[in-house]
């Protein structure tokens, strides 16, 4: 018998079954991580069982390459803090989705893990819109998808950041891009070397920059895309933003 404990974040819930659901955690040890919850469709299981919330988890199988069952107990409701705020809870969603939809089963990413409670925790906060594109930065970079912010790719001044190669993924200084605009994306002020900025318009423009490498790079090869939590989620900001803020950059 094949039996460990952990603790993890919710990821996803698929009904399976009459009364069963495959729930899938992103892990402290184990990284994301499937198992069969019985009783999944009880009062106490549908709260327990939202993206977002941190449980205990206890998983068990007679041979390790099994689906096998998680045993969970709630640790700390996170997902309770955004549920009557469609655009925070949209953003929890699309985190959630992200890791679910691009991380390999059972490999290990604890650094991700501690990434994404305190992304969950910052949600609570005023300055939550920067910190969650700066979480797809590092969730980027966890999969292998470095973006460098810290200097001019073309070798100009790097205290004048203001765009980014979609190419290469690095930052490009005022003057140097002054021939390549239309080929460029707009580098958010909060990501920029004055680090100011940080309003809704500001934080629109850093999702549509790590939307294009989500799509362009850790997503090209999926089927069905970038998930459609983190489509909406984006689609949802740019409506709530005043009409000024919402011209794209």
């Amino acid at each position: 018998m094949e039996i460990w404990k952990d603790q993890g974040i919710v990821l996803s819930v698929r009904p399976h079954g009459e009364n069963g659901a495959v729930v899938a955690l992103l892990t402290e040890q184990h990284g994301r991580h499937i198992g069969y919850v019985r009783g999944a469709h009880s009062a106490r299981m549908r709260g327990l069982l939202q993206p977002g919330n941190l449980v205990s988890a206890e998983w068990g199988s007679r041979v390790a390459e099994s689906m096998g069952t998680f045993e969970l107990e709630l640790h700390t409701a996170l997902a309770v803090a955004v549920m009557d705020d469609s655009l925070r809870l949209g953003a929890l969603l699309s985190a959630c989705a992200l890791c679910d939809a691009s991380l390999p089963e059972r490999e290990s990413h604890c650094g991700l893990f501690y990434g994404m409670l305190a992304l969950l925790q910052t949600l609570e906060t005023e300055n939550w819109g920067p910190s969650y594109v700066m979480w797809e930065l590092a969730f980027l970079r966890e999969l292998g998808f470095g973006i460098d912010v810290s200097k001019c790719a073309a070798g100009g001044d790097s205290k004048t950041l203001t765009h980014i190669s979609p190419k290469s993924g690095r930052a490009v200084s005022a003057k140097a891009a002054e021939p390549y605009l239309d080929k460029l994306l707009t580098l958010p002020h909060f990501l920029r070397p004055q680090r100011s900025g940080g309003d809704d318009a500001d934080v629109l423009t850093g999702l549509r920059m790590t939307a294009y490498f989500l799509e362009h790079w850790a997503f090209v090869h999926h089927t069905q895309g970038l998930p459609e939590s983190r489509v909406r989620f984006q689609e949802r900001f740019a409506r709530l933003c005043s009409p000024v803020e919402a011209v794209p950059a």
